[in-house]
């Protein structure tokens, strides 16, 4: 798994950004639907819904996440007390690690065995989720070990 990248110096990072499938422990896959990013079971013509992730690479475990050849990246933004999954129009790889107020765009990727999980830099403890429910948003938990919740999936680079 290729996760170095080749980075412009001076912190003008003009890095390669890798796409993968992903889906949670439950086989359910990402589509959009209405602007929002949802967890589902996608079958015959419905296939073709489903959104590959884009990744680049901060460091060996960190990085940015987004959809739509990295033009809607996954964010992390706290609204009062509450925490939330966003997608936000900005270029993956325009992002740079450096900038404070791009860590709401990093992710920490915990590989466990043939699972990942992905806990928010700018929110520490909060993991990308999915309902167990079908068609549900996806979004973020601070209670992995909710039985609601799936935290956990394969992540996959798209051939």
């Amino acid at each position: 798994m290729a996760l170095e990248a080749a980075c412009r110096p001076l912190g003008k990072r003009r890095c390669r950004m890798q796409t993968f499938r992903i889906w949670d422990i439950n086989q359910k896959t990402f589509y959009l639907r209405n602007n929002q990013l949802v967890a589902g079971y996608l079958q015959g013509p419905n296939i073709k819904l489903e959104e590959k992730i884009d990744m680049v690479p901060i460091d060996p475990r960190a990085m940015f996440l987004g959809i739509h050849g990295g033009k809607l990246c996954l964010s992390c933004v706290k609204s009062g007390d509450d925490i939330k999954l966003q997608l936000e129009a900005v270029n993956i790889t325009d992002l740079s690690k450096t900038r404070e107020q791009n860590t709401r765009f990093s992710f920490n990727r915990l590989d466990n065995g043939h699972t990942t999980s992905f806990e928010s830099a700018a929110c520490p403890g909060w993991f990308l989720c999915t309902a167990v429910e079908a068609d549900q948003p996806v979004s973020l938990t601070n209670r992995p070990e909710d039985t609601l919740v799936v935290t956990k999936f394969y992540f996959q680079e798209d051939q």
